[in-house]
């Protein structure tokens, strides 16, 4: 028995790509979407729109509401609920650190809110590391005094001037906080509804990161905290909007 023809092929292929985009184009502030917003956002005709909008509605992805406008439907939540259950972050977290070490020559580390203070959950050490820097995954520690402390505190909803600067500018950065002869700059992780998962940290001696300038730094931990937040289900928008203005 012959098997599809690669134009049929091609077509289902295109189908489901243009399925994925309407289901793509609903953003975390929306809270339903009309036909002809969802076609403008995408790109296609009203007339296809509708098709693949009643295929997804009929399978749960997408729900129609008394004024006609569509929101996402149950389905979503379900798969997204299995991904997190799924979730491990030994899988996603380590290629992102492993980068960051081999552009800046630093270690880098992936901390997570424990206990009231930050667990180091990944790291990934440079090979000039000093012995000073003797942190290790499994290691607790308060969450005052490090740059990845002050991002847990700032993004865990901490109130004050500098946590709200923190907010602004995405990223922290300190000289001699943890110890005296170490330095560290950090930036936020999120999940799913923008939860915060952890942050991500490059760290070394204090001469080398003062001489270098955390101004150097953060744009490479940014992009790298901006693919491991796209992975985790986050929103990427303020990682892009910071990164553009930089």
């Amino acid at each position: 028995m012959a098997g599809p023809k690669p134009e049929a092929e091609d077509k289902g292929v295109a189908a489901v790509s243009r399925a994925l985009s309407l289901l793509s184009a609903f953003r975390r502030d929306d809270y339903s979407l009309t036909l002809t917003e969802l076609s403008i956002r995408v790109g296609l005709y009203k007339s296809t729109a509708s098709r693949l909008i009643d295929t997804l509605v009929r399978e749960g992805y997408l729900y129609r509401i008394s004024d006609g406008s569509y929101q996402l439907g149950a389905k979503p939540l379900q798969l997204g609920a299995i991904f997190q259950r799924q979730m491990r972050t030994a899988e996603y977290v380590p290629p992102f650190l492993h980068r960051i070490v081999e552009e800046l020559g630093e270690s880098a580390s992936f901390y997570i809110p424990q206990n009231g203070g930050r667990l180091c959950l990944h790291r990934v050490s440079a090979s000039n590391q000093v012995i000073v820097d003797s942190v290790r995954e499994g290691d607790w520690l308060p969450l005052e005094g490090g740059a990845t402390g002050t991002i847990l505190l700032a993004f865990g909803g901490a109130e004050g001037k500098e946590m709200d600067a923190v907010r602004v500018q995405l990223w922290a950065a300190t000289f001699g906080g943890a110890h005296p002869e170490m330095a560290a700059v950090a930036v936020p992780v999120f999940g799913v509804q923008q939860a915060l998962l952890g942050a991500l940290s490059v760290s070394g001696p204090r001469y080398r990161l003062e001489a270098r300038g955390a101004e150097t730094m953060w744009p490479t931990l940014m992009r790298a905290a901006r693919g491991l937040t796209e992975l985790l289900g986050g929103d990427t928008a303020a990682f892009d909007a910071r990164l553009r203005a930089d």
